[in-house]
């Protein structure tokens, strides 16, 4: 066998190991997430390539189509994470789809971080530029292939990942009208352009969801969100309807079977109460200034995220909101309905950290150059809260 066929078997051979081991669960250390463990094999795996390359014992051909192998699984094993979701007002929205976290939150967890964890934040940024590298050839290559709809939608998963959710929208759109009869992808399109249109799946996103449905009556995901997008416009009967579709697809006496009862519950109580849901808390009120010291840094377009964190506990954001620099300085209110996690609301912390950062990139990952600032601790409740935008990420 020649030396290129078993590099690629030993490659293969560490890819399916990546894929089908169990998380690792260190005791007394901190945890490595997939994305950074794949991210360090996949150093290794391009390291014994370029090694082979330099030792003559494989062609610049096969060396170029090994390394774009090993893009595409690491890219596809990182995209396969759970994809962002609309942030909702119901519970039984979050319920439902509480075993896809946002990917977004992962994202702004690496935004956020922790003062414990700050020396693993120059390998987060490190392994966050690697995979926007990879994103971007996929990008450059569908460029030259426009018609691969599988690419397409790796490519929309991958920006999903990293939080660029109206490239990921660009990317679906792009794979939709090259396969409109796939009804996941459909679901996923809603899904993501409904983050970029204000957290709600009114309009276009709803029709895309309904589509998805006609093709298939079964995609769990499409019932979830029809199920929701009836409960923003408080159709409370429909809501409960497309849930119980959801019933038979999961297994009885499970989490996401109970999670769909709930919602349902929820549903059929506010249906028989004649009633809207109860209304979320009023949450935490502020603006967020630019330093003028900074001013020359920025430009209109450039993205703001302001979100908050509990002082003592889990450093995920518990409340985000997106805005565009042009709007500083900028009155904000974060509330329950902005949370990032099933479990992670603002008004479960007593005490929290508000902060903001402008990205150039509109990427929730940090990026050197971005602008950031943030309060000291306050109430959950507070009103008046002003952060000020002040240094610079390095």
């Amino acid at each position: 066998m020649t030396p290129f066929w078993l590099a690629g078997a030993a490659l293969a051979a560490v890819a399916l190991l990546v894929i089908l081991r169990p998380p690792l669960r260190g005791r007394g250390k901190e945890r490595v997430s997939r994305r950074e463990a794949n991210v360090s094999i996949y150093r290794d795996q391009l390291r014994e390539l370029d090694a082979d390359l330099a030792a003559g014992t494989l062609a610049q051909a096969d060396h170029d189509r090994a390394r774009r192998e090993i893009e595409a699984r690491l890219l596809e094993d990182v995209a396969a994470a759970p994809e962002p979701v609309p942030a909702r007002r119901s519970r039984a929205f979050v319920a439902l789809l509480a075993a896809a976290i946002p990917a977004a939150a992962l994202g702004l967890y690496l935004l956020v971080g922790s003062p414990g964890a700050l020396d693993l934040r120059v390998e987060h940024e490190t392994n966050a530029r690697q995979l926007e590298a990879m994103v971007e050839r996929l990008a450059v290559r569908l460029r030259e292939s426009p018609d691969d709809v599988e690419g397409w939608k790796l490519l929309g998963r991958s920006y999903a990942a990293l939080g660029r959710l109206p490239d990921a929208a660009d990317a679906y759109a792009k794979a939709a009208v090259r396969a409109p009869r796939d009804a996941q992808l459909l679901a996923d399109f809603a899904d993501v352009l409904a983050m970029t249109r204000g957290q709600r799946l009114q309009g276009e996103p709803e029709k895309l969801v309904l589509r998805a449905l006609e093709l298939d009556p079964e995609n769990l995901k499409a019932l979830a969100l029809a199920g929701t997008a009836a409960f923003e416009r408080k159709d409370f009967a429909a809501a409960v309807r497309y849930w119980q579709r959801m019933l038979p697809l999961v297994a009885p006496n499970t989490e996401d079977a109970r999670s769909i009862h709930a919602g349902i519950d929820e549903a059929k109580s506010l249906l028989n109460a004649g009633a809207a849901p109860t209304a979320a808390p009023a949450g935490l009120s502020g603006e967020v200034r630019l330093s003028p010291d900074l001013k020359a840094k920025v430009s209109p377009d450039d993205t703001v995220f302001i979100f908050a964190r509990a002082a003592q506990g889990p450093p995920l954001p518990l409340a985000v909101k997106r805005a565009k620099a042009q709007e500083l300085p900028l009155a904000f209110v974060l509330d329950d309905s902005m949370a990032m996690a099933p479990g992670m609301r603002l008004s479960g912390f007593p005490r929290v950290i508000v902060g903001a950062r402008i990205s150039r990139s509109g990427n929730a990952t940090p990026q050197p150059g971005d602008l950031q600032g943030a309060s000291a601790a306050v109430a959950n409740d507070a009103s008046s809260v002003t952060v000020v935008i002040d240094s610079v990420v390095r």
